[in-house]
């Protein structure tokens, strides 16, 4: 079995729990997932499996789009709903839609980041979390990230006693902490706040509409027809550009040979397809511009 299950995660289970799941249900190993999700975090986890492994580093690249509940007035350490309370400031008069709208702005583009104690970055070997529950304090590396795009929720601004929330939709780059993104909204308005829940709804292309929960895949494959879910690997490629070649040329392709760029301008990689085959990924050679050569075979 080749290709992408586009899998639901629901909350409780990590991403390792899902992979470790899926081998068993398809009985096969060879499962990878796209860009790990918190336990108490729901949604698009899309599994690579089989010869879709090879695209892993491709579909985790890809622009993730995610829908956030910001609680503003308290703050944790683990910058989300998970961790213990660590500042409070009582939000006696909540800023206006327009203000909220005008802060969030702000955070398109490209920003800086720095990763949360509670996170799985490694700092001289050892992850930030484990630094984090030994009580040691380490330097932590910024990171630039892109905002593409944040809007807020309409109607989503509550007032709850001396904290109030809202919704924001984000789509971003890969490596983005939203719970970090929303602690830092907070600061801009003024307040302490933390990341109260978070849903992905998009990987790449492959949203929550085509995705199934473990029970569903299950159901699948007590039916004896568990391949009707899965997505061609193509579509974990689709932010790629695409060379489509003839019959002749699939030989030279399908074999990984170093060839002339084309058109001498094909920099970045790009998927390599006769028809709606995909059979490479390729990008220029690194030292000789008038090539082009495999990262990628299929």
């Amino acid at each position: 079995m080749n290709g992408i299950l586009p899998l639901w995660k629901e909350k409780g289970f990590t991403s390792h729990d899902c992979v470790s799941k899926a081998r068993g249900m398809l009985k096969t190993k060879k499962i990878g997932h796209t860009g790990t999700l918190d336990p108490d975090v729901e949604g698009v986890l899309p599994l690579c499996i089989g010869k879709a492994t090879k695209i892993v580093p491709f579909l985790t690249d890809t622009e993730k789009v995610y829908e956030a509940e910001v609680t503003v007035g308290s703050a944790t350490e683990t910058e989300d709903a998970s961790g213990n309370v660590v500042d409070c400031q009582p939000v006696t008069s909540p800023p206006s839609k327009q203000e909220i709208a005008n802060v969030l702005q702000k955070f398109e583009g490209m920003i800086t980041q720095i990763p949360p104690m509670y996170s799985a970055v490694k700092v001289k070997g050892k992850r930030l979390y484990e630094y984090a529950r030994a009580g040691e304090q380490v330097e932590r590396p910024v990171r630039s990230v892109i905002i593409h795009k944040i809007l807020l929720h309409e109607n989503s601004i509550a007032s709850l006693g001396e904290v109030f929330t809202f919704k924001i939709t984000v789509t971003c780059s890969k490596g983005t902490y939203i719970r970090t993104l929303c602690a830092d909204i907070g600061k801009v308005l003024g307040y302490p706040a933390h990341m109260s829940s978070l849903v992905r709804s998009r990987t790449g292309d492959i949203t929550k509409a085509e995705c199934y929960t473990l029970d569903q895949v299950q159901q699948f494959v007590d039916a004896g027809n568990p391949e009707q879910i899965i997505l061609p690997l193509g579509r974990g490629l689709t932010h790629l550009n695409e060379m489509q070649i003839s019959n002749e040329q699939r030989f030279a392709f399908e074999h990984g040979q170093v060839l002339e760029n084309p058109s001498g301008d094909l920099k970045e990689p790009f998927v390599v397809k006769y028809k709606d085959e995909v059979l490479a990924v390729y990008q220029q050679h690194p030292t000789k511009p008038d090539k082009i050569k495999p990262i990628r075979v299929f």
